[in-house]
């Protein structure tokens, strides 16, 4: 009796931890901002690094980025502004372990937040 209850505990504890393994969330995706050292028609430049930290995919990210402006093209495959209100990144297109990133020219820096995505585990 005890070696099967050992036996449905463990199985119970894995089957937990593998529940645990896809569960993801906006929260798993984060934006860092850093200056570059360069300038970009007079207004300093600024890296933007995108990453995934799950093991899941996310997809249809958008940042919240109202007020966002730059004097620097964006390559519209990478990022998109929508409405001024959010941007959709990399197409819509699956963002992987591999971060994205662009680059964006203007006086401060602007909170890039992520607000919304799909998670697709596989």
């Amino acid at each position: 009796m005890a070696a099967t209850n050992e036996i449905l505990t463990i199985l119970l504890f894995l089957c937990l931890i593998s529940q645990g393994y896809g569960f993801c969330s906006i929260k798993d995706l984060t934006v860092d901002v850093a200056k570059s050292g360069a300038e970009i028609k007079g207004k300093p430049e600024w890296v933007v690094t995108i990453t995934n930290k799950c093991a899941c995919v996310q997809k249809d990210v958008k940042l919240n980025c109202k007020g966002f402006n730059t004097v620097e093209q964006i390559d519209p495959s990478i990022l998109s502004v929508s409405d001024n209100v959010c941007l959709v990144v990399n197409n819509g297109n699956p963002i992987y372990r591999d971060p994205i990133t662009f680059k964006y020219a203007w006086d401060t820096q602007f909170p890039l937040n992520p607000i919304e995505s799909q998670i697709a585990c596989s």
